[in-house]
Order: C-alpha cells, then sequence, then structure tokens
C-alpha cells in the first residue's frame, strides 16, 4: 500500500455536478449568472453598510461580515467548477485540492459561528435593551468576528492536514464538483470509521450548537415581542428576526446533513445536491433576504440613489 505522502504529486479529477456532455454550454452560462448575481448582491450589500452611517450598527456589522464570507464562500468552488465545463481534464492538483479543502472548511465553520452571534445580536437588542450598548460595543463585536475565524481556521486546518497525509488508492476521481471531506474519504485505502466520528463531532460543536443557540434566543425573543405593546415594534422585530432565521435554516439544515451522517449513509448525487444549496444558492439569496424585507436597507439604497 502507498503511503499518504507519496499522493502529494498526484492529482484529482471532479466529476463534478453532472455528468459533462451537451449541456456544459447551458450549466456555464447558468452557474456565471448565480456567481455575478452573488457577488453583485453581496458587494452592494457591504458598501451600503460602509456608506450609510445609520447602518454602522452591531447587526449591520455582523452582515457585513456576512456578506464577505458568502462572496468568497462561492468563488471557493464556483470559478473552478465553471472552468470544467469548459476543460477536457476537469483536473486539480493535489495541493488545489487541500487549500479548496481547507478554504471551504475555514468560511463555513466562520458562517456558523457568525449565525450564531447574529441571533445573540438580536436577542440583546431585543430582551436586553438597556444592556445593548455594553454588551454589543465594537470591541465586543470585532472580538466575536475574530473568534469565529480563528476558531473555524484551526478546525480546517487539523481536517485538512489529517485528511491529505491519507493514502488515496485506486481510482482519483472526486464524485463532486469541489474538494470537501465526505467526497474524498471514498478514496483513501485505509478506514476512516473512527475519522468520520471527530468529523462528526466537529459538525456538532460548529453547526448544530450555533442552530440550537439561534432557536432558543428566537424563542425568547418570541415571547418578548408578544409581549409588546406597539405594533411597529412587533412588526419591526418579527421582521429581522424571520429573515436571519429563514438565511440560519437554509445553511444550518443542509450542511449538517452533510457533515453529521456517516460515509455509509452518503449518497454522491444527494451530497451534490445539498451542496449546491449551501455553498451556490445560500450565499445568492443571502443578500436579497436580508434587503428586500428590510426597511432600512431599502432606505440606505435609495438615499445612495437619490
Amino acid at each position: 500500500m502507498e503511503s499518504g505522502n507519496h499522493s502529494c504529486g498526484t492529482e484529482f479529477t471532479l466529476v463534478g455536478l453532472f455528468q459533462y456532455g451537451h449541456m456544459d454550454t447551458f450549466l456555464f452560462t447558468l452557474i456565471a449568472i448565480l456567481f455575478a448575481v452573488a457577488l453583485m448582491g453581496n458587494i452592494t450589500l457591504v458598501l451600503l453598510i460602509r456608506l450609510d452611517r445609520r447602518l454602522h450598527t452591531p447587526m449591520y456589522f455582523f452582515l457585513s461580515q456576512l456578506s464577505i464570507i458568502d462572496m468568497m464562500y462561492i468563488s471557493t468552488t464556483v470559478p473552478k467548477m465553471a472552468a470544467n465545463f469548459l476543460s477536457d481534464t476537469k483536473a486539480i492538483s493535489f495541493l488545489g485540492c487541500a487549500v479548496q479543502t481547507f478554504v471551504f472548511l475555514t468560511l463555513g465553520g466562520s458562517e456558523a459561528l457568525l449565525l450564531g452571534f447574529m441571533s445573540y445580536d438580536r436577542y440583546i437588542a431585543i430582551c436586553q435593551p438597556l444592556h445593548y450598548p455594553v454588551l454589543m460595543s465594537r470591541k465586543i463585536c470585532c472580538s466575536m468576528v475574530a473568534g469565529a475565524w480563528s476558531s473555524s481556521s484551526i478546525n480546517a486546518f487539523m481536517h485538512t492536514v489529517y485528511v491529505f497525509q491519507l493514502p488515496f488508492c485506486g481510482s482519483r476521481m472526486v464524485n463532486h464538483f469541489f474538494c470537501e471531506v465526505p467526497s474524498l474519504l471514498p478514496l483513501v485505502c485505509e478506514d476512516t470509521s473512527q475519522y468520520e466520528h471527530t468529523v462528526l463531532v466537529s459538525g456538532l460543536v460548529i453547526l448544530l450548537l450555533p442552530f440550537l443557540a439561534i432557536l432558543a434566543s428566537y424563542a425568547r425573543v418570541l415571547v418578548v415581542v408578544i409581549q409588546m405593546g406597539s405594533g411597529k415594534g412587533q412588526s419591526r422585530a418579527v421582521s429581522t428576526c424571520s429573515s436571519h432565521l429563514t438565511v440560519a435554516s437554509l445553511f444550518y439544515v443542509t450542511t449538517l446533513s452533510t457533515y453529521t451522517q456517516p460515509h455509509s449513509l452518503h449518497s454522491p448525487g444527494r451530497d451534490k445536491v445539498v451542496a449546491v444549496l449551501y455553498s451556490i444558492v445560500t450565499p445568492v439569496l443571502n443578500p436579497f433576504i436580508y434587503s428586500l424585507r428590510n426597511k432600512e436597507v431599502m432606505g440606505a439604497l435609495r438615499r445612495q440613489r437619490g
């Protein structure tokens, strides 16, 4: 059996979202349009938050960070995926695959934690408004973002180093449109069941715990909102929280279905469809979900146009 170190000079072949064929041009065009829409939507949101002083609050600071992550997130997978529609080889180098895996895991973990922090911000704003300036100061918000990036990058580094020192043998066909840990494990020559438990634990900590925290926070928020006497205040709180809960549910449910299932239950076709939801669809929809249902963002857009 070859050792993992002997695999470093090899290339992988990405099978892709579908079997490439006569629909290559159509799929390339569709993916390119989605990529452009995601970039334009997220860039617009970041610029609005940067330029409009009324949006210089913790909630919009977190939202701008989410948009930056989404731009990087979709840029990690889509350009290579789109290029493969026009390429004959569909190959990705060993190093390129490792880098893609590390960056994707880092961004995914950062987004998972950031969504949790965003729900905490709304919880403090609605349930403890008098303490909000202290509990959500600029320093604390920056520390939260730094903590999300650092912890997720450490987790991603450990998983990437471990997976890419394993011995890959036989077919180098990755049945996916990008390099992701669950799609790489079937190519490993040795038993990975123990490592899969580590992936499960990481998924539960980084994905499930923040999601449960979001649900608990918004359950408390819902109780407070019901007790509000102001119909306008109720409407604003429900609109903001429902937008965030929509984004969070789409992201967490799809990623949890990939990273908390044992290898034996994975289906390549299903995994690719689910991956489209959290790696492409979510970055495309996020800026529109937050902006179209947010009067402050739409007001900032009108002011910039005027």
